[in-house]
């Protein structure tokens, strides 16, 4: 699988560290995010990783900032986005399951290591589900 992965200034040590556990699952991963601890700014690497996954660049991604908040909102600004802020594995599988999310967020201020792994481990692993939820899917599609 083809992912995009994002981040800011105080996410760039998980980042390195997410983006090498990937591979070692065998993704292909694109690094769009920063590179240093230099103070930058979500929004724009948040929406160039929502570009990727809206324009089928990238099969998915995943965004890291201190919180994941302000970098998913910012990739949520992109039409065809569905980004979730996760910070246990459970509500990860659910976000792909029921809301068909192409895009997971989380904090390095707020997870830690182990946990973001189990964390993209429960979404990756997870398919979307159809019926209501396809329904629900295409009503925010629709917005």
């Amino acid at each position: 699988m083809k992912i995009v992965i994002s981040n800011d200034h105080a996410a760039v040590n998980m980042k390195f560290e997410i983006k090498a556990y990937l591979e070692s699952l065998g993704h292909e991963v694109i690094d769009v995010g920063a590179q240093d601890s230099t103070s930058c700014h979500y929004p724009e690497y948040g929406a160039k990783a929502g570009r990727m996954v809206a324009d089928g660049e990238a099969d998915c991604g995943v965004l890291i900032c201190g919180t994941g908040v302000g970098i998913s909102i910012a990739a949520n600004k992109i039409h065809g986005v569905r980004a979730a802020v996760c910070s246990e594995p459970v509500t990860a599988r659910l976000v792909k399951e029921h809301n068909h999310a192409n895009m997971i967020a989380f904090g390095e201020r707020i997870v830690g290591i182990e946990t973001a792994k189990a964390i993209l481990d429960a979404w990756l692993g997870a398919e979307c589900m159809g019926g209501r939820h396809q329904l629900r899917v295409d009503m925010l599609d629709a917005m």
